[in-house]
């Protein structure tokens, strides 16, 4: 065969020894020679094509780019050589090496080790010195110089890139010289030269000649200003399943069957099903598969089923790649975690976590400077630590150790009427005319009293019927008619609100001013900083029972079985709610929708504006004691002993809190989270159930006493906290405030 100097030059390795072998070298140039010699030290040898898919780098998709100059063959007389023939030979041109091929088959076959491959390649004898076979005319030689600029040329250019991304710097020729195969295979765009390969990504800021951006793993295709620079691309052949596995890095090309010998007619079995069409050996494949043993075909699926598997998260850019897991649910990103160290990489991923924290309603990250110095180099997201303190939480919620609960006592044998809980402070006030400042930290059942009880607010000479609170001040309503702001660090009474004729029964705080409801049909709005009755709505004629107020609107219900909408600023009542046939007791509004509950067993849904009913739902048998809002969700608490979830803009009930676990007795009050509801009732217990399922989950509280006469009056939750007002109306169970604390802390 001929070639066109350095660039064009061709290889013929057959059994003529080393000294032929360097002779065709000296073709291709002294120096390109010399990189031969420096190189061999450190090549490791081949003896087979199996061995060649085991370097690093070496892939299949190479190996059948060289597949017209290459064999696999056993050579025990002296070191096989690769032909290389260009692709453009005709027939013609390949007949004699083909009859070379079929003559050294005869004299040498196949070892039994020996695998036959689809790209056998040709085996030629009487290679000239110079390279060629003596197939075509001879090209005048060249001077050392211009070959030496060629090479460089070639060197600059590189091969064409192939499907596989592999990028044609840090190019080497060489062979190994004993009884060895080469080290790696590589066709250039003109299809003469066996080259060596060291595969790297080109980043993207590598240019192309025009200076734009050659993006890792395109194909330069036909007719591109690309491909014509660095060679045209040539089809790739068909992929085989062989290829799906050699491409598995790491992992061995073929399954092993020891103490089993190749049958004699099994390559020829072989070449038969590789001469066939692809009708053909699908149709032999089917019948087969028939005539297999299940033991055989659970062989085949253990090696196909692997190959198919691809990690298409890791080939993604990284945008595409946090987008996909973004739909998985968080414990699904715990577990993709631990699958790989990109996976975990992007599994930690920050602002990924930030949205699963803000589905949950968690709004704060948690801080990890510990965590971060315990792991150099690896940043862990305060996002994920956040959501996952959360998520410990709930299941201490759900199924912890119940812990024995922090036991405050005060107000003697009085009832506790109302309860207030913020931050670590819990206020609680009583008919015995006081309030008591608490800590939830420090309220151990060994503490003093004096430590359980921060400050007694007194000052009341009357019952305290209700209570509201924001950080450190506190106001109160009590039956001698008048309204209290207290400091709850200091224990003093900031002002003393007069102007109501009766008990004030509700009251709501929003910002610095409070409205209050009296037995005396009216309610006032009061400035808490300066202690200033702002205005007066009249036009109830009845007690007011409940209030609610957003900076607005001030929304009422009253015994006279109606419901009032009032602009504070101008006195004026907007609506009036008509429809209840009983007193209205409880009241919830987010400002669109107004929720009433009644002592009829109805609850109704108002729109503020309009002031139209849009839902009235049935299904209570009593009184509504108490309702929570919450977005679209409400949770109504009776006297009938069960607990309702609805949906008030559909007006459906989701869900009755109801079974043989449910409350023996009215219930008193009610919480509810994204997740649970906690809910106290007159027969002593606090139980906690699943928002979503109405499931009851377990007993939070259940007084020794509970059904002889305890009682948990009132309940306030925190993320992490729950306290209880406990006490009785007969003596059996003794007033006091326990707390339960679900808090965890991430080591």
């Amino acid at each position: 065969m001929s070639g066109p100097g350095p660039a064009g030059a061709k290889l013929d390795i057959n059994r003529a020894g080393v000294a032929e072998l360097e002779g065709a070298l000296s073709g291709i140039g002294r120096r390109r020679a010399r990189g031969i010699v420096r190189k061999r030290e450190e090549l490791k040898g081949f003896t087979c094509l199996d061995d060649l898919l085991h370097v690093k780098g070496i892939t299949t998709r190479i190996l059948e780019l060289n597949s017209q100059r290459m064999t696999c063959r056993r050579c025990p007389e002296g070191p096989l050589r690769a032909s290389p023939t260009p692709p453009g030979d005709s027939e013609d041109h390949r007949a004699p090496a083909a009859q070379v091929v079929a003559e050294e088959e005869e004299e040498d076959a196949p070892e039994p080790w020996e695998p036959e491959r689809p790209w056998k390649g040709t085996l030629r004898s009487g290679a000239d010195p110079d390279g060629s076979g003596g197939q075509g005319p001879q090209e005048p030689p060249r001077s050392t110089r211009e070959e030496e600029e060629e090479e460089e040329e070639e060197e600059e250019e590189g091969s064409c890139c192939s499907e596989e991304g592999e990028d044609s710097s840090n190019i080497y020729l060489y062979y190994t010289l004993g009884e060895r195969w080469i080290d790696y295979l590589q066709r250039t765009g003109d299809g003469g030269l066996l080259r060596h390969l060291r595969p790297k990504m080109k980043r993207k800021s590598e240019n192309g000649p025009d200076g734009r951006a050659l993006s890792p793993g395109k194909k330069l295709c036909k007719g591109s200003d690309y491909g014509r620079t660095l060679g045209p691309c040539t089809p790739s052949p068909t992929t085989t399943f062989g290829d799906l596995r050699n491409a598995k890095v790491g992992q061995a090309r073929r399954r092993h069957i020891p103490s089993v010998a190749p049958p004699p007619e099994l390559q020829d079995w072989l070449r038969t099903f590789q001469r066939w069409s692809g009708p053909e050996k699908l149709l032999a494949l089917d019948e087969l598969i028939d005539r297999c043993e299940p033991a055989q075909i659970k062989y085949m699926m253990q090696v196909i089923e692997p190959q198919f598997q691809r990690d298409f998260i890791s080939l993604l850019p990284k945008e595409l790649a946090l987008y996909v897991l973004s739909f998985l649910e968080p414990r699904d990103l715990l577990r993709a975690a631990q699958t790989c160290r990109y996976w975990r990489v992007l599994a930690e991923d920050n602002l990924l976590w930030r949205e699963k924290c803000r589905e949950e309603g968690i709004e704060e990250p948690l801080h990890l400077r510990k965590r971060r110095l315990l792991s150099p180099g690896f940043m862990y997201s305060p996002w994920k630590f956040a959501f996952l303190r959360q998520h410990r939480i709930d299941m201490n919620w759900r199924s912890g150790e119940l812990r024995p609960p922090k036991v405050l006592k005060g107000h003697d044998d009085h009832v506790i009427t109302c309860l207030q809980f913020c931050g670590n402070r819990i206020v609680s006030g009583s008919d015995d005319n006081t309030l008591k400042v608490w800590s939830a930290v420090t309220g151990e059942v060994s503490v003093t009293v004096t430590r359980q009880c921060v400050q007694t607010l007194v000052g009341h000479t009357g019952g305290v019927w209700s209570s509201q609170m924001r950080d450190s001040i506190v106001i109160s309503g009590s039956t001698d008619r008048t309204l209290k702001v207290w400091n709850a660090d200091s224990g003093e009474c900031v002002h003393t609100l007069y102007g109501h004729t009766s008990t004030v029964r509700c009251m709501h705080l929003h910002g610095n001013r409070v409205v209050s409801g009296s037995r005396d049909a009216t309610l006032r709005l009061w400035d808490i900083e300066t202690g200033q009755c702002l205005h007066v709505l009249m036009g109830h004629v009845a007690a007011v029972r409940c209030v609610q107020y957003d900076g607005n609107k001030v929304v009422s219900g009253a015994y006279d079985y109606t419901v009032k909408v009032w602009d504070p600023e101008s006195e004026s009542c907007t609506h009036t709610l008509q429809g209840h046939t009983n007193r209205v007791y409880s009241l919830q509004f987010d400002g669109t929708h107004i929720v009433s509950g009644s002592l009829d067993t109805s609850i109704r849904v108002w729109d503020v504006e309009s002031g139209n009913c849009l839902h009235t739902l049935m299904g209570h048998q009593s009184l509504t004691s108490g309702m929570e809002l919450r977005d679209n969700i409400l949770v109504s608490g009776n006297a009938d002993s069960t607990v309702k979830i609805w949906d008030i803009k559909t007006g459906q009930c989701l869900q009755t809190l109801q079974g043989p676990s449910k409350h023996q007795s009215a219930v008193t009050c009610l919480q509810f989270s994204s997740k649970f509801v906690v809910t106290s009732s007159d027969d002593g217990t606090v139980k906690l159930w699943d928002l979503k399922t109405g499931e009851f989950v377990r007993n939070l509280v259940a007084l020794e006493s509970g059904g002889s006469g305890g009682v948990v009056w009132r309940i306030r939750a925190s993320n992490t906290k729950l306290v209880c007002a406990v006490g009785s109306r007969n003596g059996t169970e003794e007033t006091k405030l326990l707390v339960l604390d679900f808090d965890v802390d991430l080591k």
